[in-house]
């Protein structure tokens, strides 16, 4: 018993570590935004959003190849791959000296290490279903935010010692060590007797296979508008407590107390999923999410940003919400197709991240002068959300009147 306590445990702990590559790339680098901006030549402030936004599209597009390969193939040597893309694009961030070019690594550092995200969603789905899954999901998220507490705190810590390129190097060395790990410790998921024949149809056929579920689709689009939500925070947060608030040295410490929000959530989640369950922990923290959102606009609607812990509650109380949807919502999406969980993963996570990276731009570019746009966009984002599962709510109601 206490042997498969421990291999559990590491399981737990190795698939974070493997998700929190991504995290690691992402907010490592928000302290240097500005810096990396002027080097680069970028004029204007919301060019530099796109530093974190073209990652997550590449984590859009990159599933919709190794999901399926994976279901083919078997989980790790897509691990493999997506490491060594994402070392290629790595150097290309490096050495870039225009925009275009540090977007062309960004993108396709996305793509690489959507390998190793998805398939360490595929792999726990491989192994766990139901609300147990969701459990272990919230316990792996834990592990995995405790990154975004302390990367823009390291990535500050690093500028000042070095310059913004070794914060790349920094991000390079972690996941060589995180992949010698994986390689040394992790076993294969996906049985022989369970792998697809890789086909040219593959991704049609899974398109076919989820559209048979609605509540797969539904959850899917719920967590684009959620992950969309958040993506605007990541991308605006440097510019507003370093522009608007001049917090330029409390920066990192900020973004490291607002995970922290998140993460308690998502702790407390893996208690309460097995007490209330799923859809109703997502149902109220949803509502949460509009009510809060309300709220503010309210309080300050044609007024000036309020003050920077009236900001931070309402941004911690957000968050706090949103801790409870994350894991919830994936783990939803995915129940119903665990028997194509490869494909399932990467087209599920497509279509939440290629709807997240519009949304985030398109909102981004009014967070000028104030926060008041992110919260009129949290709004939008929660309205559609409670439409769409009101929506499910009422089909599952008349499937059973009607059975």
């Amino acid at each position: 018993m206490l042997k498969k306590k421990f291999a559990q445990f590491e399981f737990v702990i190795l698939m974070a570590s493997l998700m929190s590559i991504v995290a690691l790339a992402i907010d490592a680098l928000l302290p240097a935004l500005d810096i990396i901006g002027n080097t680069i030549g970028t004029t204007n402030l919301a060019d530099n959003q796109l530093l974190i936004t073209m990652i997550f599209l590449g984590l859009g597009i990159g599933p919709l190849v190794f999901g399926p390969i994976s279901d083919s193939w078997g989980r790790k040597p897509i691990v493999y791959i997506g490491i060594v893309l994402f070392i290629i694009a790595s150097f290309i961030c490096i050495f870039s000296t225009s925009l275009e070019m540090m977007i062309l690594g960004r993108i396709l550092q996305g793509i690489g290490l959507s390998a190793p995200r998805t398939i360490s969603i595929a792999m726990i789905r491989d192994i766990y279903s139901g609300d147990y899954m969701a459990r272990i999901m919230s316990f792996i998220t834990v592990v995995f935010i405790l990154v975004p507490i302390i990367a823009p705190a390291l990535g500050k810590s690093i500028l000042d010692h070095y310059n913004w390129q070794a914060i790349f190097y920094i991000q390079l060395i972690f996941g060589v060590l995180i992949s010698i790990w994986f390689w040394k410790r992790q076993a294969e998921t996906l049985e022989v007797s369970k792998r697809i024949k890789f086909t040219p149809s593959i991704f049609v056929d899974g398109i076919k296979e989820l559209a048979k579920h609605k509540d797969t689709i539904g959850f899917t689009i719920i967590s684009g508008f959620i992950t969309g939500s958040f993506m605007v925070y990541l991308s605006t947060s440097q510019q507003i407590f370093e522009q608007q608030y001049h917090l330029k040295e409390e920066f990192p410490y900020i973004f490291g107390l607002l995970a922290i929000s998140i993460g308690t959530a998502i702790f407390l989640n893996g208690t309460l999923v097995l007490k209330y369950g799923m859809e109703k922990l997502v149902t109220t923290s949803l509502f949460a999410f509009f009510g809060i959102s309300l709220l503010y606009i309210v309080m300050f609607y044609n007024s000036p940003n309020p003050s920077v812990v009236v900001l931070l509650l309402f941004f911690g109380l957000q968050f706090f919400a949103i801790g409870f949807l994350f894991g919830n919502l994936r783990a939803l999406a995915m129940q119903p197709v665990g028997h194509i969980a490869g494909i399932a993963a990467a087209i599920t996570g497509f279509i939440s991240t290629i709807m997240a990276v519009p949304i985030s731009t398109y909102i981004g570019r009014f967070v000028l002068d104030t926060t008041l746009p992110l919260f009129i966009g949290f709004l939008v984002c929660a309205i559609l959300s409670i439409i769409i599962l009101v929506y499910l709510k009422v089909s599952v109601k008349k499937q059973a009147i009607s059975r």
